[in-house]
């Protein structure tokens, strides 16, 4: 019997998961093998069940806690230091969001506030190198796309920047030939959203021009065209990288 390959995926909430990659990563064969940060308090060794140097796919996904909060959440410098190891390798690895923060923090970049939160649904405005990546199937021309975040990063030394929005210019970039860092969300799908609604409401009533209804009207819009790209994006990336 072959074995399955794996694909690592450290997760910072329950409802912030791989969503409409999953069915991406099972078409092309692979075991998905979650790992929750929240345990890492209890537990920091359980991170070491990720092997830095491995072949296998790492995805460190979002959440709304700061890269800048290690001194309340300790795992943050554990992600750090595996990120550092796995760069310097150059293995496979995607960062959504919080993840991508945490590849820009690894590689020696600045994270902090926004000019604004961005949180709903804008275009992608890819650059020349995004257009010629697997990014090229979330351009504008395709889909708008989800964005919830509002802290961001200096582009760091020797990343190529893949896109940006009016808010926030280094929305994505690329470092050496396998890893990827994506500060908006291409794995979202409509239903998934709801359980976003409830988990950041606290967040959603904090922040001017932001509502569930506006949230959930946008989201009926564009999240089953986003869904479609979004497994052409991932399919596409993992069969270069994997």
């Amino acid at each position: 019997m072959t074995k399955l390959k794996t694909v690592n995926v450290i997760r910072h909430l329950a409802f912030e998961d791989l969503a409409s990659f999953t069915s991406v990563l099972q078409v092309n064969g692979y075991q998905i093998n979650y790992i929750e940060a929240a345990d890492f308090v209890l537990t920091p060794d359980d991170l070491a069940q990720v092997d830095a140097l491995s072949d296998d796919l790492l995805v460190i996904l979002g959440g709304p806690i700061s890269v800048n909060d290690a001194a309340m959440f300790p795992f943050i410098e554990a992600e750090i230091d595996l990120l550092k190891q796995r760069i310097d390798a150059d293995k496979p690895t995607l960062g959504i969001c919080l993840g991508a923060q945490l590849i820009a923090s690894a590689l020696g970049a600045d994270i902090y506030p926004g000019a604004k939160k961005e949180i709903g649904w804008y275009a992608l405005n890819l650059t020349a190198a995004g257009e010629q990546s697997a990014l090229r199937y979330l351009s504008a021309e395709h889909c708008n796309m989800l964005h919830w975040h509002g802290e961001t990063f200096d582009l760091p030394d020797g990343a190529v920047l893949l896109a940006s929005t009016e808010v926030c210019k280094n929305q994505a970039f690329s470092y050496g030939d396998n890893v990827l860092a994506l500060q908006f969300h291409p794995e979202i799908t409509q239903h998934s959203m709801e359980k976003w609604f409830i988990g950041h409401i606290g967040e959603i009533l904090q922040t001017d021009g932001v509502s569930v209804e506006q949230l959930r009207h946008d989201t009926h819009q564009y999240a089953n065209q986003l869904e479609v790209q979004g497994e052409l994006f991932f399919n596409s990336w993992i069969n270069k990288v994997m």
